[in-house]
């Protein structure tokens, strides 16, 4: 898909999308991340530094946040700059159900060079999880 920058305007919306995270969904990410710290796996250390439970990678919740903007603009090379603010994390329980991110997307700017800036709200179990979640695109 192919988004036309002559089409868009400021307050629109991205279609919403859900993801789901479970623990398979951890260890796949630590496989292919490297990132093998064991909060993402081990329930017993996680509680021990705090958290109530294993806790998803923060860039695995970064990456999925951003698929909202990607399905939309039909190529993730067209995302020119993202930045977050890892606000909360998500607990991901030892169950096959795991847990849904819900994340949706606006315009909040058009910039030059056919270029838009998108806020990205990304929650679980209805709070904001990332916050200052914003991506510029580079539309056609």
């Amino acid at each position: 898909m192919s988004v036309n920058f002559d089409e868009i305007a400021v307050g629109a919306e991205l279609p919403p999308a859900e993801y789901t995270l479970n623990r398979l969904t951890l260890v796949k990410y630590a496989g292919a991340s490297g990132d093998f710290n064991t909060i993402h796996w081990n329930e017993r250390i996680a509680v021990e530094v705090g958290l109530p439970n294993v806790i998803a990678h923060g860039m695995l919740t970064m990456a999925e946040a951003v698929r909202v903007v990607t399905d939309w603009v039909g190529d993730p090379g067209a995302v020119i700059d993202y930045g977050v603010r890892f606000t909360r994390p998500v607990v991901v329980p030892n169950d096959e159900e795991g847990v849904v991110l819900s994340v949706s997307a606006k315009i909040t700017e058009l910039l030059e060079e056919r270029c838009v800036k998108i806020a990205i709200t990304c929650k679980f179990q209805d709070q904001t999880v990332l916050g200052r979640a914003q991506a510029v695109v580079r539309l056609t």
